[in-house]
């Protein structure tokens, strides 16, 4: 097991590694993947303390959303690095898959039938920048 994993009713939040990269892509996908199988309705992966995530982490993300929004579970990320928010933001995740500030953020928002991508800064509380400056 790579991550720690909590349940809380149907909500999950699943904590990654410091670093996400080629050498546990694979097993945090799996992990990601158990839990949407596991029937959750929210799924927040929680990525506060990653301060660095490689292109198979960001694959690793995108995929676990596609199945999670083929499942029926809405996906979150609690972001806080800037290293790694940059990463999503490059990449256009963060335009695909929700991005709070913290997980309490994450957990504090309304499940919405809206798709993600139809709101890209409603995830963000309303201090939060994107670290330019």
């Amino acid at each position: 097991m790579c991550c720690r994993v909590l349940w809380s009713d149907q909500t999950v939040v699943v904590t990654l590694p410091g670093e996400v990269d080629i050498t546990n892509a694979d097993a945090i996908r799996e992990e990601l993947l158990s839990v949407i199988n596991q029937g959750a309705e929210i799924m927040i992966a929680d990525m506060s303390k990653t301060r660095f995530c490689d292109s198979a982490g960001v694959s690793t993300l995108v995929r676990a959303f596609r199945r999670a929004t083929s499942s029926g579970t809405k996906m979150r990320l609690a972001v806080g690095g800037l290293a790694v928010e940059r990463v999503l933001t490059l990449t256009g995740v963060d335009r695909l898959i929700e991005v709070y500030p913290s997980v309490g953020a994450a957990l504090g928002s309304p499940v919405s039938s809206s798709s993600a991508d139809t709101s890209n800064s409603s995830g963000r509380s309303p201090g939060t920048t994107n670290g330019g400056g």
